[in-house]
């Protein structure tokens, strides 16, 4: 494939150099306390720094391209950013103008975002899905997603890494590993997974990289790695944000998100990508009255998992919420795992083809099994960690057979919606079901693919359902974060964003990721 255009700043050069199989590194304190402060700061605090002249725009964007330089690729070597935007500083500089003149965009204006590099942006920055195939795959025009943001004078500061094809290629598959990045590395324990596929976006996050980011999700692509990088994840109702110039996985269940490490900037974000429902507005309402189910049967047995949840359960009755705990419920989507991922093949296979039609640069097929074949001709590369089975699947399902489609989406939804989430807030006359977003996170393995411990929480039932979802830390055992689930039916967005806001307050701060290089990071008594 011919390089990346001489305008995009990559950061990391041969995909084969950066792989997981170095040694995994020391203890790296942060690269200067002094630019920390900021590099932490939330969407409020740096604005009010702009608008009393303690921070620029273009000083914020310094900061935090030397903390990237700092962490990325040495250090702890997070690889959470795939390359660096060479138009950011101009973008900088021309929001401080606009703040001098007193004629700002919005309340997103100078603040910078990293992209999920499978979202399009008119930058000079590819979007590569992770595969050597779209490596100068240069868009045109903005994904509305990010039109939206920029529109409020959002910086566009850079593409994220991510699980390559958002996690959709092998079933053996490494979570944050693509062919074009490397591994990312979770920031709070070097050798755990960063799950995926939003992979790059959470990682970087929550090592204070950028203080927004957008990810994307079909089922937990955006909870699962902001629940282990821990910070605040946010999958909105389906349909609510526009999936147009993302690369595709399932229309009925494809969404993007915000990543950020409060709920408030997650409101903030929302109000630029679904105008007018005054998100972050909204977030002081409170939960008074609210009744609640604490889905204790989608919780596990690790009792510090269920201490954790039982002090979230305590902060939200101190609130004044109302919570019902339900121990024990079947749950209908268990027994339809095979057509819930028929479902997403058969999607994945036309969606795919549609986008390749019209992806630019040098990989002119066209069609999946063109795909297929090129990681074939680049095993060398591309299958380096694992295969592409999911891939092959897909083709073999053939052309997407409209009428049968149907019938099993209806199926599925049916099951997520009346037959689980419906079903618990109506039996229990409730508005939102709380559960742990899910276990604990595993080492990364390079032999055996992604090996997870017994999944918890409801995740891929508000996945199938459209229905939103939101993540929001917990704290962590063994210095491995965990996030609390806040679940909703459809178009509830602001009141599952009140809610995890309420917890937040009640939480308090949470300690900022020490880049521990393994677990566990203390030998104390048990949390």
């Amino acid at each position: 494939m011919p390089p990346p255009s001489p305008t995009q700043r990559t950061l990391l050069p041969a995909a084969l150099a950066l792989l997981l199989s170095a040694a995994i590194p020391t203890l790296s304190a942060e690269p200067s306390p002094n630019t920390a402060a900021w590099a932490y700061g939330d969407g409020a605090r740096l604005q009010s720094a702009f608008e009393t002249g303690d921070l620029t725009a273009e000083t914020l964007l310094e900061t935090l391209e030397a903390r990237i330089e700092a962490l990325n690729e040495t250090g702890p070597a997070l690889r959470a950013v795939r390359a660096l935007n060479p138009e950011a500083q101009a973008a900088a500089a021309a929001s401080d103008a606009r703040r001098r003149a007193g004629a700002t965009l919005g309340p997103l204006d100078g603040l910078p975002v990293l992209v999920k590099d499978n979202i399009e942006t008119a930058d000079p920055l590819a979007t590569t899905a992770g595969s050597l195939a779209l490596l100068d795959n240069f868009a045109r025009q903005d994904a509305p997603v990010v039109a939206a943001l920029r529109a409020q004078g959002a910086v566009i500061l850079g593409k994220t890494n991510l699980s390559q094809w958002a996690n959709f290629r092998s079933s053996d598959s490494v979570s944050g590993w693509s062919s074009v990045g490397g591994q990312v590395r979770n920031p709070h324990v070097l050798d755990r997974s960063p799950c995926g596929s939003s992979s790059g976006s959470g990682a970087a996050v929550a090592a204070g990289l950028a203080p927004l980011a957008l990810g994307t999700e079909t089922n937990g692509s955006i909870i699962c790695p902001a629940q282990v990088n821990g910070i605040v994840g946010f999958k909105p109702t389906h349909g609510l944000l526009s999936t147009d110039g993302i690369v595709p996985i399932a229309a009925s269940q494809d969404t993007a998100g915000p990543m950020t490490r409060t709920v408030a900037d997650a409101a903030l974000m929302m109000d630029a990508l679904a105008p007018g429902q005054a998100f972050r507005e909204l977030l002081a309402g409170g939960i008074a009255g609210t009744r609640i189910v604490v889905a204790r049967f989608a919780a596990g047995e690790d009792p510090r998992i269920l201490r954790r949840l039982a002090q979230a359960e305590a902060w939200l009755q101190e609130a004044g919420a109302e919570v019902v705990s339900v121990d024990a419920f079947e749950q209908p989507l268990r027994a339809l795992g095979d057509e819930s991922f028929t479902v997403l093949k058969a999607e994945f296979r036309q969606g795919m083809e549609t986008y390749l039609a019209r992806a630019q640069g040098a990989f002119r097929g066209k069609r999946l099994a063109d795909l297929i074949a090129f990681n074939r001709a680049q095993a060398a590369r591309e299958l380096v960690r694992f295969d592409q089975d999911i891939f092959e699947a897909s083709e073999a399902l053939g052309p997407l057979k409209e009428d049968e489609h149907a019938a099993r989406v209806a199926q599925l939804r049916e099951a997520a919606r009346a037959g689980t989430l419906d079903a618990l807030l109506t039996a229990h006359n409730a508005s939102l079901v709380i559960a742990p977003s899910g276990p604990l996170a595993p080492p990364v393995d390079l032999v055996n693919g992604d090996v997870w411990p017994a999944w918890l929480g409801l995740g891929s039932a508000a996945a199938i359902a459209g229905y939103p979802h939101l993540t929001v830390p917990l704290g962590t055992i063994e210095g491995v974060p965990l996030g609390l689930s806040f679940l909703a039916t459809t178009g509830q967005d602001a009141l599952v964003l009140r809610a995890g806001y309420v917890l937040e307050q009640r939480r308090g701060a949470l300690p900022r990721p020490a880049f521990h290089p393994t677990a566990p990071v203390s030998w104390g008594p048990p949390e």
